[in-house]
Order: structure tokens, then sequence, then C-alpha cells
């Protein structure tokens, strides 16, 4: 009758042990279930125009930023005054529709070097005629999956030593609608030498 008793009570541990856990598999899966959560962007969306506008008078340079479309929305913005790397730049996230990202970079009297560095490890593909001026396409040597926001960079030369930048992962027509919107609001401030 020991060696009966003695395995009821093996069993019953070993079934004891399973419902413990499914029960508190159970709990966490409650909880879990429970607590809400927000599911909304943490990324707050910032004023492009007013930061370019500040970023102007304290820097007394020509910034312009492109008209976005419906839909579209800037995630940063920011005036960098040069002290890292000798070059002054207006930087900013531009965020499509279809939650894709458009970064911006006016460069202010850079050298050839600064522009080298930017482009490292891509090669020129290709221009984007943009109304009054091209823009220079380069891509990345590398392929990437998915795209990294330095695979595709478009290049202004506003004059010998001014650039403007555009990179990342949206379309074509994405990319050359801020092309072209940068290009004609340069043009008012900036005609071609």
């Amino acid at each position: 009758m020991s060696d009966a008793a003695a395995q009821r009570r093996a069993r019953q541990t070993v079934i004891n042990l399973a419902l413990s856990l499914l029960a508190t598999l159970g709990l966490v899966l409650a909880i879990v279930l429970m607590v809400p959560r927000d599911d909304t962007s943490k990324i707050q969306h910032v004023d492009v125009v007013s930061i370019a506008k500040q970023a102007a008078i304290t820097s007394n340079e020509i910034i312009v930023t492109p008209d976005l479309p419906a839909g579209w929305w800037s995630n940063h913005a920011t005036w960098n005054d040069g002290t890292t790397d000798a070059v002054p730049t207006f930087e900013a996230g531009f965020v499509s529709p279809t939650n894709q990202y458009v970064g911006l970079i006016e460069a202010f009297h850079a050298n050839p070097t600064w522009l080298a560095l930017k482009l490292q490890g891509t090669k020129l593909t290709g221009a984007i005629p943009a109304g009054y001026r091209t823009w220079d396409i380069y891509t990345s040597e590398t392929v990437h999956d998915p795209a990294k926001s330095m695979d595709y960079i478009a290049v202004m030369t506003v004059n010998k030593d001014d650039f403007v930048l555009l990179y990342g992962t949206a379309t074509q027509t994405e990319f050359e609608y801020l092309a072209t919107s940068i290009d004609f609001k340069l043009q008012k401030v900036k005609p071609n030498d």
C-alpha cells in the first residue's frame, strides 16, 4: 500500500505543478491584455518653417524648406553652427504619408572634403533636373535590405561651396517633388550665377 500511495503522491505533485504553471500563465496573459497601451507615435511634429526662419535670423544665411504635400510632416529641424566640423548646416527630417523618411541638409561654406565624407560609400548614378538646377543622384555601393537612409542621396550645388542634400527612403517621385520645391524657392532668393 505504501508504494501505491507514494505513486499517487508523485502523480499529484506533477499535476499540481502543471496546474499552478497554467494558472500563472493565465494570470500573466490576463494582466498583459488588461493593461492599456498607447499605440500613438512618440515622435513629435515640429514646425520646420518657424525653426528655419529663426535659424536664418541667427545665422544670416538663406535657409529654404520645401512646401510639404498633404500628409507630410516634419520630425526634426536644427541649426548647427559648424563648431564641430567647421561647416554650418541646417538639418530637417520629413515623413511621408507612407511613413518614408527624407532628410534635408543645407550646408554653407562647405569644402570638398565635407561633401566627400557625406557621400562616402556612394557612387554617382544619375541626375534629377528639378527646374533651374540639377540634382546629382548618388546611390550606395552596397545594397541594403531594408534600405538605409543614406543609400540614396540627391545633391544640389547652390554655388561653389553651398550645397543642399536630400536623402532617405522615399520614392523617386517624392524626392523629385521636394527637390523641385526647394529649387524654385532657392531660385527666388539665390538665382543661378
